[in-house]
Parts: C-alpha cells; sequence; structure tokens
C-alpha cells in the first residue's frame, strides 16, 4: 500500500502553518520536532514507516514553488526534486526519509528533516550491573537496541535526537534536616542506548534500575522497558560530626567562673569530652575513628571500630581526628572531616572575696581554671571545721552551710588539682565574705590570687 506524506504550508511559510499527516495504515501520529535555530532547519518530523519511500504531498504553494531534497553534504549540495501537480498540491511521489528538505517560493525557505523511526526502534531486554564495580560509580550493562538518532544541519552538521531513555533507581541523598542519609527516587536521561551507563553519583543503597522509553514510543503509547534485581550499594560517602559536650559558659560579668573555653573550636580546657558521629551510607561496612598528633595520619595514635565515638582529652596538646570507612573487602574507602582540637596549657586562678547576697553578681565562690584533670576543694570556718568539699572545678561555693547562709568574715580554702600538662597545684589560702552592707563597693572588684 503507497504511504504518503501531506505537507499543508501557506505561501509566507511560516513555521506555525506546517501540518503533516500519515497514512492511518501505521496507526502512529507524525511527531513534530523544534531544532535548535544553529541548524537553520525549521522542523524535525518523525514518522514510522516500514517502507524506504512515501508520497509527500505539499499544499497551499504557488506554481513558482522549488523542492530541493539534501543528505548528510548539507543543503549546500541540495538537489532539485521532480514533483508533479494535483490539483494544489505538488507531489513527490518518491519521498524518502533520514533527508532534508528545502521548500523554497518567493526567495524564502523553508527546512525539514523527516527520521524513519522504524528504521531505528527502540528496545530493552534486561539490566544488570557490572562486575567488579569500581568506587566513584556504578556501571549499569543494558541488553538492547537504541543508536543515537541523527539528522543533519542546513550545513551538514551532525545532530543528535534525543530519544529521551529514562533510567530510574533509587540513592541516598545526605538530609541536613533529618541529620542522615534518606532515600530518595533518581531518574537518569540518555540521549540514547549504549550497552554500558554509569550512575554518577553511584548506588549509596541497594535498588533495582528500570530503563525506559524512548520518548518517541511513549508518545505513541507503546513504551518499552526492563527492570534489573536489586542491585547492591557499591558507593560510599560519609558526613561526620563533632560536639562538645563540656564546654563551660564564659560571663562577662563574673570573669572568675573561667579561663579560655576556646569558644571557636574544640577543645580548650582539659578534660574535653567530645562525641564525634559518622553518618555512612550503605556500602560502608568497616569503621574507623583515628586520633593523630599529626595532621598528615602518616602516624595514627588511636583507632576506634566504631561509627559513635566519645573521647576525653585530657592532655594538652593540638589533636587531629577524622573518620574513614570502607567497604566489605577494603578496596573502596571514604573520609569525613579532619577535626581539630586545641587543649590548652593548665592554669588555676582562685578568688579571695565574694558577696553571696543574691544581688546576681559575685554570689558564688569560683575558681578560675583550664585545662585540669582532677581537682579537690575543701572550705573550713576559722575553727578548722569543714563546711564543703567538691571535685568538679565547675562548682563552687554559695555561702552557705546546711541550707543556711554563714556570717560574713574569713574562710579558708584548700586546694588540690592536676593539670593536662602535669602540673600540680596545692594551694591554700583566705576567703572574705563581705556583708550586705558593703555590697555596694565591695563587688566591683574581684581580687584573686
Amino acid at each position: 500500500m503507497t504511504r504518503f506524506l501531506t505537507l499543508a504550508a501557506l505561501s509566507s511559510l511560516a513555521l506555525s502553518s506546517l501540518a503533516v499527516t500519515v497514512n492511518p495504515v501505521t496507526s502512529r501520529s507524525v511527531i513534530s520536532e523544534e531544532p535548535p535555530r544553529s541548524t537553520g532547519l525549521d522542523k524535525i518530523l518523525v514518522i514510522w514507516s516500514d517502507t524506504p519511500d512515501f508520497r509527500l504531498e505539499i499544499s497551499d504553494v504557488s506554481s513558482g514553488v522549488k523542492i530541493s531534497r539534501y543528505s548528510n553534504l548539507g543543503g549546500g549540495y541540495a538537489e532539485e526534486v521532480p514533483f508533479y501537480w494535483e490539483g494544489d498540491m505538488a507531489v513527490i511521489e518518491h519521498a524518502r526519509s533520514d533527508m532534508g528538505y528545502i521548500i523554497t517560493q518567493d526567495d524564502r525557505n523553508y527546512c525539514f528533516w523527516i527520521v524513519n523511526y522504524a528504521t531505528r526502534q527502540f528496545d530493552v531486554q534486561s539490566v544488570d550491573a557490572v562486575t567488579p564495580q569500581d568506587c566513584n560509580d556504578t556501571r549499569i550493562s543494558i541488553s538492547g537496541s537504541g543508536a543515537a538518532i541523527k539528522y543533519y544541519s542546513i550545513d551538514g552538521r551532525p545532530v543528535t535526537l534525543s530519544r529521551e531513555i529514562n533510567v530510574d533507581y533509587l540513592n541516598l541523598e545526605w538530609s541536613e534536616e533529618e541529620k542522615n542519609y534518606v532515600q530518595v527516587s533518581r531518574r537518569k536521561v540518555f540521549d540514547f542506548l549504549e550497552p554500558e551507563i554509569m550512575l554518577n553519583p553511584p548506588l549509596y543503597c541497594n535498588s533495582a534500575v528500570t530503563v525506559s522509553g524512548d520518548r518517541f514510543l511513549t508518545h505513541w503509547g507503546a513504551t518499552r522497558e526492563a527492570v534489573s534485581a536489586v542491585l547492591p550499594a557499591n558507593g560510599l560517602s560519609v558526613e561526620t560530626e563533632a560536639v562538645q559536650t563540656n564546654i563551660p559558659e564564659f560571663s562577662d560579668e563574673n570573669p572568675s567562673n573561667i579561663v579560655n573555653n576556646n569558644s571557636e573550636g574544640l577543645g580548650g580546657s582539659a578534660p574535653a569530652d567530645i562525641t564525634f558521629t559518622a553518618y555512612t551510607t550503605d556500602a560502608v561496612i568497616h569503621n574507623e575513628w583515628q586520633i593523630s598528633t599529626d595532621m598528615e595520619f602518616n602516624l595514627v595514635d588511636y583507632r576506634f571500630n566504631q561509627q559513635v565515638l566519645d573521647y576525653t582529652f585530657d592532655h594538652d596538646g593540638t589533636y587531629y581526628v577524622r573518620y574513614v570507612g570502607s567497604n566489605s573487602d577494603g578496596s573502596c574507602e571514604t573520609a569525613g572531616e579532619v577535626y581539630t582540637v586545641n587543649i590548652g596549657a593548665s592554669e588555676l586562678r582562685i578568688p579571695n572575696a565574694f558577696s553571696p547576697n543574691d544581688d546576681g553578681i559575685n554570689d558564688v565562690w569560683k575558681v578560675a581554671y583550664r585545662s585540669l584533670v582532677s581537682f579537690k576543694c575543701e572550705i573550713f570556718d576559722r575553727y578548722g571545721n569543714r563546711i564543703i568539699s567538691f571535685t568538679d572545678p565547675t562548682s563552687g561555693w554559695d555561702g552557705k552551710r546546711g541550707g543556711k547562709k554563714v556570717s560574713p568574715g574569713v574562710y579558708y580554702y584548700v586546694i588540690e588539682a592536676k593539670g593536662a600538662d602535669g602540673k600540680k597545684y596545692k594551694k591554700a589560702g583566705d576567703i572574705n565574705i563581705i556583708g550586705s552592707k558593703r555590697n555596694s563597693n565591695s563587688s566591683a572588684t574581684n581580687p584573686v590570687q
């Protein structure tokens, strides 16, 4: 049966006026595409024809129309095509697909390329993972057909007409809100089908992979697809965080409270309790936190095979901490951020007066310290009776004994402590409790020794 293609064009050859139909026997409508302007083409027409030639009808053109056809050599090598008239239609009896056509009328050109999809159909039979995989992407092997569809611009340049083949799968994505990796749907779109494609980023979780398309078959309601078995994750990724749980608060109103809390980084005053946490993708099997005094980690001092590490830094110095994870056979690794922990030299300063009058200023007697790893303080009255004893340097004395305030006067402290740098402290001295009548004058100063 004769196939035919009909083009109705106004004498102006305006793009919007082009209408195309195909013999209804094919049951597939012509797909009209807008090519890039750089091609010099006005249309790409995708048809389905089981025969190499067909009848092309061009209507609404005047007797002065000229029709030319060109191949991959470009419009400069176009050859005029013979046609005849049927009423007001110019008819090309044996038009061919995979060719470009130029309709010239009134010194204006209208150019289009015809693609016969029937000769380059898309199909897909199977989808699987390539073995072995590397660390940076996931390679997928596909059995099927769907080579690149090429057409040629007016100047003879080859251009790919994208099939828009879809590759769908699940993957993991880091969520700052949830502080974890969450599963998301992902789609990669390919212009044509190759025996092997790469997914990058790689599979971070186990997932089946679906290959479907192409867009022309989808347009005609005949989509092809194939689904793989569940493929194992091979991609490694990690996000880490470090939280210091014992950062002391600094008070400008009461500077005796603390000495240097290293508010701009980790560490500061020892002992520094820090929790390091690694959040990893599914292919990470082996976990290791490393602590080193070498920022290049050429020498690792401590290794911990866990995702969450609680560590106390109780010696002065600079430490570097990082996470390293690997897959089951150790062939792939992923590393997290390098954290710097600075532990300062020890220091102890002791106030000799305070005014526990509940005015919010200098109400508690506290030592100022940095990097103490052991501490013991005892406070006595002038008769040698012990009032209070404590081992936490962040604690203090509120001027009470048994829940009741003691009288203003002189009291005594004895302190033994040890610094993270090995320095030992043995201190003893007076504590002056200033009475309420003198609070307004005394609270402005805070002498220490």
